[in-house]
């Protein structure tokens, strides 16, 4: 204990970490807006309890198990042996097939939800069989609107960011069982999930004392879009990502907002951007960087990353070739994207569509990379 060169910290409050920590940036930090404190309204994403049941890649696949579930001729026991299901203390099968049994419209409960990063899958969206739905964000989903995926807490460095235009999963971002991912709804209807009617009322889901703070500095009133697109195009920064990675890996993420109209603008032009290539909208993507190669029956193995010939092996024979180091390593969130998208697919085999896609998602990193670089030379 002599010996030992020990070294003093100085633990604060909130957290009081026992560990020495960088402050720098601290005071300033917390002056910036908590994302919770601009979207009121927000909730981690969907837990099923059961994906290989209620969720899938093909929808006729999942129609199958559900008109399976719902069959009255089929005792619970061959029902449940049969797809496979688990039961515990909060759900039993006989329960919910019978109040599956019970829903007339049964049918419009199909639906897509983001499930990993540019992976977007079918899923059935019933309270009966999904375990937690979180209603009271999801429905807003349902509707024309946009969301920003962010989490509370990472295990690394801060790479969770991510957009969508309907319902997520609580790991869309975060590694499974290690994290959570929240969804902030751009904006919140007046009816409930339930309703059809095509009359609806939304308004931004936006802190009023934020926008009036915008309006001050800047002589008028952002619209809504235009902070959400600040938003993100600041959460992309890698200047900002390092500054404060301290922070960000401990609660969520905090926005600092310019007084510069200009730069917020700007800032702004990059976020729309980003969303746009990250939603799989953006005219960047109409020319792919990567391109599938070699003859076989374009069944998914073990990805294989072959640096020196910029090439993604799927299987023995056939390739993406055109994919850098750099993009082949892209993480958003916990997650590698090019190659957890081809790990989720191990063993099928890849649709002409499920090749496009896959070009296309090198074609957004790419582009976002390059975004991220431009982002950095504007952010202070």
């Amino acid at each position: 204990i002599k010996k030992t060169k020990w070294k003093a910290i100085n633990p604060t409050t909130p957290y009081y970490f026992f560990v020495p920590r960088e402050e720098k940036y601290r005071e300033i930090y917390e002056k910036f807006w908590k994302v919770t404190d601009i979207f009121s309204v927000n909730a981690t994403g969907i837990v099923t309890a059961r994906d290989h049941f209620v969720i899938d890649f093909n929808k006729s696949a999942l129609e199958s198990r559900i008109m399976t579930f719902r069959n009255k001729s089929e005792s619970d026991e061959v029902v449940q042996r049969g797809l496979g299901l688990k039961e515990n203390y909060m759900w039993r099968v006989s329960k919910a097939r019978k109040e599956l049994m019970e829903v007339k419209n049964w049918e419009e409960y199909f639906t897509k939800i983001l499930y990993r990063p540019f992976d977007i899958r079918e899923i059935y969206y019933h309270s009966s069989v999904v375990w937690r739905i979180r209603e009271n964000v999801m429905r807003h989903m349902m509707r024309e609107n946009l969301g920003l995926i962010t989490n509370r807490q990472v295990n690394g460095d801060f790479r969770h960011v991510l957009c969508t235009d309907i319902i997520i999963n609580d790991c869309t971002v975060s590694l499974e069982t290690k994290e959570r991912s929240y969804l902030f709804p751009l904006y919140i209807y007046g009816e409930s999930f339930e309703e059809k009617t095509e009359h609806f009322i939304r308004k931004p889901n936006i802190s009023p004392a934020l926008m009036e703070e915008l309006k001050k500095a800047y002589k008028k009133t952002p619209s809504a879009e235009d902070v959400f697109y600040y938003i993100y195009g600041v959460l992309y920064s890698n200047t900002y990502r390092e500054k404060y990675r301290e922070f960000l890996k401990i609660d969520f993420p905090r926005v600092p907002f310019t007084k510069d109209h200009k730069l917020f603008i700007k800032t702004g032009e990059y976020g729309k951007e980003l969303v746009e290539l990250h939603l799989m909208k953006s005219k960047r993507l109409d020319k792919p960087y990567a391109k599938f190669e070699g003859k076989g029956d374009s069944r998914a193995r073990k990805p294989i990353f072959n640096e020196k010939e910029n090439r993604v092996y799927i299987n023995d024979t056939q390739f993406f070739d055109g994919i850098s180091k750099e993009v082949f390593g892209y993480h958003i969130g916990g997650y590698k994207v090019m190659e957890k998208w081809l790990k989720d697919r191990k063993n099928k085999i890849l649709s002409l569509d499920d090749i496009k896609h896959y070009c296309r998602i090198t074609t957004a990193i790419k582009e976002t990379m390059d975004l991220q670089k431009d982002l950095d030379k504007i952010y202070d």
